[in-house]
């Protein structure tokens, strides 16, 4: 639970706090992306993971921005807001630790249910 609320405050900075330039607000939230993964997580495979959703969803929002699908009001680099992967990386760790207890509850209750029988 701490760690989807500390993605959401990281998802809500990146929305509302004002930054001089988009580099400060980027290296900003990428500093809190890796301090969530920190204290969450720890494990090469966790930190893997967060770095291929955040390379591959940059990809589709990049494809569909220039398809026209969807746009930016002002594009930073290559018709993508430079931010977007830290939030992206945030938010594959925040879904990664979720699915990981939801897993370990699952072969609790499993386990549980075989000493009963």
């Amino acid at each position: 639970m701490r760690c989807v609320a500390v993605f959401v405050g990281i998802n809500h900075a990146s929305a509302k706090v004002d930054f001089d330039n988009n580099i400060q607000l980027s290296l900003t939230l990428a500093a809190l992306s890796i301090g969530l993964w920190w204290t969450f997580d720890r494990s090469r495979s966790g930190f893997g993971f967060g770095v291929g959703i955040a390379f591959l969803a940059t990809v589709v929002t990049q494809l569909l921005v220039y398809n026209g699908v969807y746009q930016y009001t002002s594009p930073d680099f290559l018709y993508v807001r430079s931010w977007l992967p830290c939030i992206y990386f945030a938010g594959g760790i925040t879904m990664g630790n979720i699915g990981r207890q939801l897993a370990m509850y699952e072969c609790k209750v499993i386990a549980e249910k075989s000493h009963q029988e």
